[in-house]
């Protein structure tokens, strides 16, 4: 089997993968490098989902790239905007040439002695092809593309109207007249249900515990005041960092001060809602930030509710009936279709087998170094992004700290880079500290952050610039070393 050798591999052609490598071509242009995506679209997420309402759940001026400014009147996007968003960036530094549309990555393996990633890709037709690289970056995301995560509800085949998960909505799906129930209360369920509005009978959100709703403005007057008296370029630079300043507050505010946000966030809900409202339904056990809030833009779906096109229903299922919902409290919820907004199938590096030496990688036994790369891990970055603000703030930092790596192995003449902790003190805590039920499912299986830097993560996206773009390169935790084939002899094996 032909291996094809490129200095960097990326792993993934959506928002995190486009904007590494556009990062690559502005800080590392003498570096050869190919993007392997398994589906045949640019776009990661805002491609694969396709359900009424798909949108952003953070403001554009963070979730957009640091280098391309969003242009666009609106703050909270739809998934199409944000799909031509990551098209227009991936043509404007021309990484498009760059992408192997059809490769899924089956294997990884790391050879020291030649410092070198072989990466074994299945293509559409169903071949194998080898790729080799000197640096590999994971853009995978955190779930599951080919599955999601759906509970067994009893009488299912009971039913006989449609059952769909949100993440493979079928095209040109109609549901004209019909009466819905979502099931699930995280930001998909709140984004569908008044997207669905428009021409379903009625809908109906099925929660078995409430989350934290919080409406947010569609459009930001400041934007438009800033666009007409400052360059684009600045305005966007000036939005964007006062809103990681405001979505940070807040945070921190949740965090210290729940209670108290807690009735701050009830009182935004109570207000946009009918008089005498069963608060019950937006009245959460967790504290604020436990797990991710819930956007809805305009308050929309506060609206719906109002205007009786929309309701909320906290219960238990029992079981699937053949026209509906039959509930532990024992009401019946009518429907034709219900749609199973339960949740993603947490994976990390896009559930790829990584070895070492012939050795298997087992994410679990390693912590994170510097929300970047692995511990005993050679040359491999993963881009993951923030849980508590827009992904993208941390993927830019990453891929900047990437690029500062790669150059800096370039001058010291190593090819080879392995994050070591030799510091026995350091204590290994949970990589990400949510509640999320899609995280506690698979919590077992994630990597581990340390309690110190620089294995520690920290949810702060000024605090990462300046560890990130500051991080003295010769850092101790970092071991570099020199194989015994090099680089040349390395490629041309290939």
């Amino acid at each position: 089997m032909a291996t094809e050798y490129f200095d960097v591999l990326i792993i993934g052609a959506g928002l995190s993968g486009i904007g590494a490598a556009c990062h690559l071509k502005q800080d590392c242009p003498n570096k050869s490098f190919a993007i392997l995506e398994g589906r045949e679209a640019i776009g990661g997420t805002w491609d694969l989902f396709r359900y009424p309402g798909i949108r952003s759940d953070s403001d554009m001026f963070t979730l957009g790239y640091e280098f391309k400014p969003w242009t666009n009147k609106k703050g909270i996007a739809d998934g199409g905007d944000i799909r031509d968003y990551i098209e227009e960036a991936a043509k404007d530094h021309n990484v498009i040439p760059h992408i192997r549309f059809g490769h899924k990555i089956k294997g990884a393996r790391w050879n020291s002695d030649r410092a070198l990633w072989t990466l074994e890709a299945e293509l559409a037709d169903g071949t194998r092809k080898e790729y080799a690289c000197n640096y590999l970056i994971g853009c995978t995301g955190y779930y599951s593309y080919d599955e999601a995560f759906t509970p067994e509800f009893a009488g299912r085949e009971d039913f006989k109207g449609d059952v769909i998960h949100p993440q493979f909505w079928p095209e040109n799906y109609d549901y004209s007249g019909k009466k819905v129930v979502v099931i699930g209360s995280g930001a998909t369920a709140v984004t569908l249900v008044p997207a669905m509005t428009d021409k379903a009978a009625h809908i109906t959100m099925l929660q078995r515990s409430p989350s934290y709703v919080v409406s947010v403005p569609q459009q930001d007057a400041m934007v438009a005041v800033l666009r007409k008296v400052l360059p684009e370029k600045l305005a966007y630079r000036i939005i964007r960092g006062r809103n990681i300043s405001i979505t940070l507050a807040i945070y921190n505010f949740c965090k210290h001060f729940p209670n108290a946000a807690r009735r701050l966030l009830q009182w935004g809900v109570k207000t946009q809602l009918p008089a005498n409202y069963d608060m019950a339904n937006f009245t959460p056990k967790y504290s604020p930030w436990d797990e991710r809030l819930c956007a809805v833009p305009q308050g929309d779906m506060f609206k719906a509710i109002k205007e009786n096109k929309a309701s909320v229903v906290t219960d238990h299922i029992d079981r699937f009936t053949e026209n509906g919902i039959l509930l532990k409290s024992g009401k019946t919820l009518e429907a034709d279709i219900i749609i199973t907004a339960t949740g993603l199938k947490v994976q990390m590096m896009g559930n790829i087998d990584v070895s070492i030496d012939g050795k298997p990688f087992v994410p679990n036994e390693s912590m994170s170094y510097r929300g970047v790369m692995f511990e005993n891990l050679p040359n491999m970055a993963m881009v993951f992004g923030y849980t508590n603000s827009s992904w993208t703030l941390k993927a830019d930092l990453i891929s900047t700290w990437i690029c500062r790596l790669l150059k800096h192995m370039d001058q010291k003449g190593v090819r080879q880079v392995t994050p070591r902790c030799n510091d026995s003190s350091i204590k290994r805590i949970p990589f990400i500290d949510m509640q999320s039920g899609y995280i506690a499912r698979v919590k077992d299986t994630l990597p581990k952050q340390g309690d110190l830097r620089p294995w520690k993560l920290y949810q702060n996206y000024f605090m990462d610039m300046t560890l990130l773009k500051m991080a003295n390169l010769e850092d101790s935790a970092l071991e570099y070393s020199k194989p015994q084939v090099q680089q040349a002899q390395a490629r041309e094996a290939v």
